[in-house]
C-alpha cells in the first residue's frame, strides 16, 4: 500500500494506492476486484455555505466532500500518476496553484 500525500496552502490531503495482492476497499462504486492497483482518495471543493470549515493559505473557507471515487489501474506507474493528478486537481478546486503543491509517497503496511 502506498500513501500519496499532497501538501499545499498549509493543508494536506492523503490518498491510498492499493497494490497487487492487497485487499482494496469493497464498497459501492469500487473498481473491479481484478484491478491490479486501486487509487482511493477524498474529493472536495469550496462551497458558499454549509460543508466544513478549513483553513487554506491562512484563510477560512467552507469545503464539501464527495464520496471517494476509487479507480483501478493495470500498472503501478498509471496509479501513481493518476494519484498525483488527483491531488493537484483537488487543491486547484480550492484555489491552491498547482506549482505550490508538493507530493510525497510513502510505503505503508496494510492493516488486516
Amino acid at each position: 500500500m502506498l500513501l500519496i500525500r499532497g501538501t499545499g496552502g498549509d493543508t494536506t490531503l492523503t490518498g491510498t494506492v492499493y497494490e497487487r495482492g492487497e485487499r482494496a476497499p469493497s464498497f459501492r462504486g469500487a473498481p473491479d476486484e481484478d484491478a491490479a492497483y486501486v487509487w482511493v482518495c477524498d474529493e472536495f471543493y469550496e462551497v458558499e455555505s454549509g460543508g466544513s470549515t478549513t483553513r487554506i493559505d491562512g484563510e477560512e473557507i467552507q469545503v464539501a466532500f464527495e464520496s471517494p471515487m476509487p479507480r483501478g489501474f493495470d500498472t503501478r506507474e498509471q496509479a501513481i500518476e493518476a494519484a498525483k493528478e488527483h491531488l493537484r486537481t483537488q487543491f486547484a478546486r480550492v484555489g491552491v496553484p498547482e506549482s505550490t503543491v508538493s507530493i510525497e509517497m510513502e510505503k505503508a503496511d496494510p492493516i488486516d
